[in-house]
């Protein structure tokens, strides 16, 4: 827990599920979800530029992080009833979503059957590209995006990958790689910035185009010289735009 001031244990979804938080608890909540083999760790530099105008709570969903999973991983449905349910336990319905990666899939497919429970999103990194579904090509890309992230993350995501452990990543991964997020996209009502990092391998600016393009109320922000994780790597650009989200209107 270091670095963040309290942590929370919620019965929710079957286990008990854990979040970090930091920052008043008077200030207006922002809830952020976790990436794929990740956990709250690695938002913890995005909550430093939040606070203290903003509490930060970092949920981890079942089989990450601090969270407890099933014995067979949940796809990608499951993951987004789990926050589903975490949001409901907690009273956070509504509060504004930041999410990373697989997150931004479990975040598109909350809208499908818990839209109420949404408020303003913003997905950094959202995958996945619909012309790279398959796991050798979003390898090649995940390593060539490496090299344009900060040096201290990779320590951090090694010892998150190792807490969900090879068969959890690997079937979540093939549950994120069939998930269509571009079908879904129309659900999220509540506006929506899509962040991309300019140098970000596993999305393309096409791909982070056409998932603004589909989002009723969507727009693209895209930060130069990062990559795929700005929630770490660029905490500032991302802490902006939470801050004070650019003008949104429909189709970009």
């Amino acid at each position: 827990m270091t670095g963040w001031t309290g942590r929370e244990i919620t019965a929710a979804a079957g286990t008990r599920m854990h979040a970090a938080v930091l920052g008043p608890p008077s200030a207006p909540e922002v809830v952020c979800v976790h990436g794929l083999g990740c956990s709250h760790r690695y938002f913890l530099p995005l909550a430093r530029h939040l606070v203290p105008a903003s509490r930060v709570v970092a949920v981890d969903l079942p089989g990450f992080g601090r969270t407890p999973g099933p014995r067979e991983p949940l796809n990608i449905r499951g993951l987004s009833l789990a926050l589903a349910g975490w949001l409901r336990a907690t009273g956070r319905g509504g509060a504004p979503l930041v999410a990373n990666s697989v997150g931004c899939q479990v975040v598109v497919d909350l809208a499908t059957h818990a839209p109420e429970l949404l408020g303003p999103v913003v997905l950094i990194g959202p995958t996945m590209d619909a012309d790279a579904r398959s796991a050798w090509r979003q390898g090649i890309r995940l390593a060539a995006n490496m090299r344009f992230e900060h040096p201290s993350l990779i320590p951090v995501l090694a010892r998150d990958y190792l807490v969900c452990g090879p068969r959890r990543y690997f079937a979540t991964l093939a549950a994120a790689l069939a998930d269509p997020i571009e079908d879904k996209l129309q659900h999220v009502r509540t506006p929506a910035v899509v962040m991309r990092g300019a140098h970000d391998f596993i999305v393309p600016q096409a791909w982070a185009w056409r998932v603004a393009s589909l989002l009723p109320q969507g727009k693209l922000v895209e930060v130069p010289g990062a990559g795929h994780t700005l929630n770490y790597s660029a905490p500032a650009d991302v802490a902006r735009v939470i801050r004070t989200p650019p003008a949104i209107s429909p189709g970009i």
